[in-house]
């Protein structure tokens, strides 16, 4: 079997590395590119959105070494859905019928293939003229879908393309991790004889959050405050994933001080929502002022403070 040629929707060209790139080449070209077209980076622009979730497929075909391995050598094509062996549908389609069964494409279509095994399995039993007919179930279809990581949170519906001119709506439920398997029942390929048909199976994968990051359930996230919303106390706006909300940062917070915003992370179906865990991050915003380097400079020796003194011990 061939290796695919060089397409448009080639993960390759799609991540602009090449075919022997290494594994850290093309998570650097993802890395790159998902911050460029990120959605909340780009609001309204529907081409920056097309075009992360574009590369958000890639990645995930690339940065599996099975999935890279089978795409390489033609056995799955750009969105990880399997590839007919040719060879060996002529071959036994040729056998059926006697070397005159022939595909204007050169590819058998599954109803064809259908009516080949249904005929080659069909027996005759009880009386004169009675047939019993084989039947199987249809086989499943492997898909890959990129949504956000608000998509996934929040849930969401997609209108997905099974095959060309077949497009359904599917519904994420809130909470969808990366990787989860969502099973459309039906969908699949047909069946063999009257058989049911297989289920599409579609891996959903989930793109990294500029801000955000999930821990289960619970969301983290990392929260810039001035010198003086730290040294004085404020309340804040900050974000969360169902919009933003107001936070009480209390008088004297440092660097690293963890905030709890009760239920703000993750509503699973069937499970409480998780919280929001906000990590502080004193940013003084550029250069001090005058002012401001004169009281440190006079501040600082009257209040002598290790704060790297554990990190030193012997």
């Amino acid at each position: 079997m061939t290796s695919p040629a060089m397409a448009p929707d080639d993960p390759y060209t799609i991540l602009g590395v090449k075919r022997d790139a290494s594994a850290k080449e093309i998570k650097r070209a993802y890395h790159k590119l998902a911050k460029q077209h990120h959605p909340d980076l780009n609001p309204g622009k529907k081409a920056a959105e097309a075009r992360f979730k574009a590369v958000s497929v890639a990645y995930d075909l690339l940065s599996d070494p099975e999935k890279r391995g089978r795409y390489d050598r033609g056995e799955i094509d750009a969105s990880g859905a399997e590839r007919p062996d040719r060879a060996f549908y002529r071959q036994h389609a040729d056998s059926a019928q006697g070397g005159k069964y022939h595909a204007d494409s050169g590819v058998f279509e599954e109803a064809d293939l259908g009516g080949i095994f249904a005929d080659l399995f069909r027996r005759g039993h009880g009386e004169a003229g009675e047939r019993a007919n084989f039947r199987m179930r249809g086989p499943d279809r492997s898909f890959t879908l990129a949504i956000d990581f608000l998509e996934a949170a929040r849930g969401a519906k997609r209108r997905i393309s099974l095959e060309p001119g077949h497009s359904i709506d599917v519904t994420i439920p809130p909470g969808f991790k990366d990787g989860q398997i969502l099973r459309l029942a039906g969908q699949g390929g047909p069946g063999i004889g009257g058989g049911a048909a297989g289920d599409a199976l579609i891996e959903v994968r989930v793109a990294p959050h500029p801000h955000f990051r999930r821990e289960g359930d619970d969301i983290r996230v990392e929260i810039p405050v001035t010198l003086g919303e730290a040294v004085l106390g404020a309340k804040i706006t900050v974000p969360t994933i169902g919009g933003p909300v107001a936070l009480s940062v209390p008088k004297g917070s440092d660097t690293g001080t963890v905030l709890r915003l009760r239920g703000r992370g993750i509503a699973s179906p069937g499970h409480p929502a998780g919280d929001q865990y906000a990590t502080l991050k004193i940013v003084l915003g550029g250069k001090p002022d005058d002012e401001l380097e004169a009281f440190v400079r006079d501040w600082a020796p009257r209040h002598p403070h290790d704060p790297r003194r554990a990190m030193v011990q012997p």
